[in-house]
């Protein structure tokens, strides 16, 4: 299995960190918040409300990169370093992109955002 693959299975798991990180900065999460944990995601306010968007974000943008991942091995034209440096960038940028989401920098959330978006187009470019 390809440095690649391993990272969009990071990617799958991402948005999960992101989760746990808001259910347990956002008050107390326990079984009768589990019963509905949507309303009580709904009711989150700062640190732990980013944390929420931060997974929701990262579930949006993990099929994208995954399909280029799968794509780029499919078209076979790319070096599978190229893939695996590109594949590696995208999780650095995903982590940053938390980390400035949680921080609240939203400029620089939104420049790493782009830098995301680039790297998953780079994989389809690379394969030509």
């Amino acid at each position: 299995m390809t440095a690649a693959f391993w990272c969009v299975l990071i990617a799958f798991l991402l948005p999960y960190l992101c989760i746990g990180i808001a259910k347990s900065s956002g008050g107390k999460y326990g079984p009768r918040e589990n019963h509905d944990p949507r309303a009580f995601l709904e009711g989150l306010e700062g640190f732990a409300k980013r944390a929420h968007a931060a997974q929701l974000n990262s579930f949006e943008v993990t099929p994208a990169f995954a399909a280029a991942v799968i794509i780029a091995h499919l078209a076979g034209t790319a070096s599978l370093v190229t893939i695996n440096v590109l594949a590696v960038l995208f999780i650095t940028s995903r982590l940053l992109y938390i980390i400035c989401y949680l921080a609240d920098w939203a400029m620089l959330r939104s420049l790493v955002w782009f830098v995301g978006v680039a790297l998953i187009a780079a994989f389809f470019f690379v394969s030509i």
